[in-house]
């Protein structure tokens, strides 16, 4: 009876991890996501399955409102997350670490590591978690690239030339990747970033401000504040401002 009971939770999780698909090029726009929601909390499942480089890769939005008590710290044994602060105030603790961290703040968050994500400010807390394993896990790799981050934005340095703004986030390895690196881009004027490339790195736009543009193998997509692009590893793709007012934009990406 044992055995029996056994093969049928391997065959389940064999199941569920075949349901897993490739995750294709394209937009996802906020206001069209739904929504579960409670007293406390709302999520906003945005998207879920695999890449080149990842063998899960999943994407949700989750806001704490005002007075929501933090959930217990927890660890994820395989998992490394990206946290991005849309909204909020946010207390921050990662192992050790522990920061206050206001809109636009990015947490990377490696395996094995306690966090407790804790809303303490006067209205909502909205953020986007990323969580991402591949079969390459390597937590020395981790270590010594400095482990996790807890970057606020106002910290970060900005530059700026040609009507284009920077803020680099970070450019390292990390438990999953041999290389992850992400920024904010800002663009004064309609037009282009730079012209139109291919990579074999996955990459990720979420639109901050304006409105964005982007073109991935000869399709056009359009997006607003808090809709999230993909193009996936090896596809042309090209990305800038759709109208004359500012726009800006979190973008990175990772083999």
């Amino acid at each position: 009876m044992r055995s029996c009971l056994l093969i049928v939770l391997l065959c389940f999780c064999l199941y569920s991890v075949a349901q897993l698909q490739p995750i294709g090029s394209g937009v996802y726009h906020w206001n069209e996501l739904a929504v579960k929601k409670d007293s406390l909390r709302e999520s906003r499942k945005i998207l879920q399955g695999t890449t080149a480089d990842l063998e899960y890769l999943s994407i949700h939005a989750t806001t704490q409102f005002k007075g929501a008590a933090a959930k217990p710290a927890h660890i994820q044994k395989d998992i490394e997350e990206l946290i991005i602060i849309k909204e909020g105030t946010m207390k921050c603790t990662v192992g050790s670490k522990t920061a206050v961290l206001g809109k636009g703040s990015v947490i990377l968050i490696p395996p094995l590591e306690a966090q407790q994500l804790e809303n303490i400010g006067k209205g909502p807390l909205t953020y986007y978690v990323l969580q991402f394993r591949s079969k390459k896990m390597n937590m020395e790799r981790s270590t010594l690239a400095g482990g996790a981050l807890l970057l606020n934005y106002d910290s970060l340095k900005y530059t700026e030339a040609n009507n284009k703004g920077n803020r680099k986030f970070f450019d390292r390895p990390t438990a999953m990747c041999d290389n992850y690196e992400m920024h904010i881009t800002y663009l004064k004027q309609k037009g282009p970033s730079h012209a139109p490339h291919q990579h074999v790195d996955t990459e990720i736009i979420v639109v901050i401000e304006g409105d964005a543009e982007m073109t991935i193998d000869g399709k056009n997509y359009t997006g607003a504040a808090g809709d999230l692009f993909i193009a996936e590893s090896g596809k042309l793709h090209g990305v800038g401002n759709a109208t004359e007012k500012p726009c800006s934009y979190y973008a990175f990406k990772w083999r």
